[in-house]
């Protein structure tokens, strides 16, 4: 099977964008929704990675647009679970908001056997970023490319482990497949967040690191590890040396990751679309999309319909990879 996001693009691209035009004719009927309180955006994982990132230039950004201070709560556990099972179970007054990522929106519903909280208990509002994962290891493995370490871990069955940051996340599953496509072993060892899997790797505690690329590329530009390759179609932006997983002869191999914003699915819509509208607005400026950028990150916004529909579409790719891998959770 190949693992291509180019599917669910085309079905989300297919749809307008219906934010700015929402807001537009709400504006001439009666003022925006604006919240009464402080606003929370809850994390699901620790502090220090791609999703976190995120949700705190989002929150940067909607703090003066929306009149009130936009907070990031970072609630992490059981794969980013626990933090969205929050959300999805809060009030749906607009003051709290979930920064999704593939796992908590598509892959965790296959892989576990029990769910706090089910997939139309949030909906969704906007599409963030993509961001391509990374195959990283401990600059002590004697190897110096992808070739030679799928030629170590062939050779050495079982002796490698590898870090995410947590059971269900696109780390998990893109090592998962990996170890599918590529035919080799490896031990996966799930943190809490991205925050406890670098010092980890560097200390040499685990070999490899499977994981959103941002948080990683100051520590491999100091040397400190080694990124062998990207898990994108194409070689991603800001590594353009570092060789994709299906050049090394792996075809078709793509696990690219996403994030969003979701909401409790009871949220009014005059709500959710003053959120979707802000947002759109944010991933426009120049400099917010140079920061996301400068953090390995490719800004591509989409709005609730068309984030639902690239959602439906992630559903049907992770879950037969849920199959392929063999992985199940309790």
């Amino acid at each position: 099977m190949n693992i291509t996001r180019r599917g669910a693009l085309g079905a989300a691209l297919a749809l307008p964008f219906t934010g700015t035009a929402g807001a537009q004719s709400q504006s001439q009927s009666q003022s925006p929704w604006a919240p009464s309180r402080p606003v929370r955006i809850v994390v699901p994982f620790q502090g220090g990675g791609a999703t976190d990132l995120t949700a705190r230039l989002l929150a940067e950004r909607l703090t003066p647009m929306l009149g009130q201070p936009v907070v990031v709560d970072n609630r992490p556990g059981a794969g980013g679970n626990l933090g969205a099972d929050m959300v999805a179970k809060a009030d749906p007054d607009g003051h709290t908001l979930l920064m999704c990522t593939i796992g908590t929106a598509s892959i965790n519903q296959f892989l576990y056997s029990r769910m706090p909280y089910r997939a139309e208990d949030l909906a969704a509002v906007a599409l963030a970023n993509l961001v391509a994962n990374g195959i990283m290891v401990n600059a002590n493995l004697p190897v110096r490319n992808f070739t030679e370490f799928l030629a170590y871990a062939k050779a050495n069955p079982g002796r490698l482990n590898y870090g995410t940051p947590g059971n269900g996340t696109s780390g998990h599953l893109c090592g998962e497949y990996l170890k599918v496509r590529a035919g080799i072993q490896m031990t996966h060892v799930p943190y809490r967040g991205t925050g406890g899997v670098i010092p980890d790797l560097i200390a040499g505690n685990i070999d490899v690191a499977v994981d959103n690329l941002p948080a990683y590329l100051p520590q491999a530009r100091d040397g400190r590890m080694k990124i062998l390759a990207v898990t994108s179609m194409e070689r991603w932006f800001a590594l353009p040396d570092v060789p994709t997983v299906q050049e090394a002869g792996i075809s078709g191999f793509e696990a690219v990751a996403w994030f969003g914003v979701q909401a409790p699915a009871r949220m009014p819509r005059p709500i959710l679309q003053r959120y979707a509208t802000a947002i759109a607005e944010i991933s426009r400026i120049p400099e917010v999309v140079e920061r996301q950028r400068s953090i390995g990150a490719e800004p591509h916004p989409l709005g609730p319909e068309e984030f639902a529909a690239f959602i439906a579409a992630e559903n049907t790719k992770w879950q037969e990879v849920v199959r392929l891998a063999g992985a199940r959770l309790d």
